[in-house]
């Protein structure tokens, strides 16, 4: 078993991401994992991603606040709203793009696959 106390959950950049600020939970920097990691970010209002696009699956559960998630998919582009405990899949190659609209802060976990590490 391995444990990551909140209060010593590294916090991490990424790259696109404004008014954000990212934790991560497990794996990486944040202790062993070997196939998937977990991170949890608050979002500012205002805050968001860039629409970019990832060969890796993502997986997003909504822990407080509102979020609006944009999708695009081989020309296709959704738009919806998460609330608290709402969850969201993209595929990989899925564009991707959260967007913080509403006056209060949105926390956020994050969970995909590790990527293997550059040759």
């Amino acid at each position: 078993m391995h444990i990551t106390r909140f209060d010593q959950a590294p916090a991490y950049e990424a790259p696109n991401h404004f008014d954000m600020r990212c934790l991560r939970l497990q794996g990486k920097e944040a202790g062993p994992s070997s196939q998937m990691w977990m991170g949890m970010s608050q979002i500012l209002p205002g805050g968001h991603t860039g629409l970019d696009g990832s060969s890796i699956e993502k997986l997003y559960l909504v822990l407080e606040g509102e979020l609006h998630v944009v999708s695009e998919l081989e020309g296709q582009r959704d738009e919806q709203v998460l609330r608290p405990y709402d969850s969201c899949r993209f595929a990989p190659g899925e564009k991707r793009q959260l967007v913080n609209r509403s006056p209060r802060p949105v926390l956020v976990a994050l969970v995909m696959a590790n990527t293997p590490p550059a040759a």
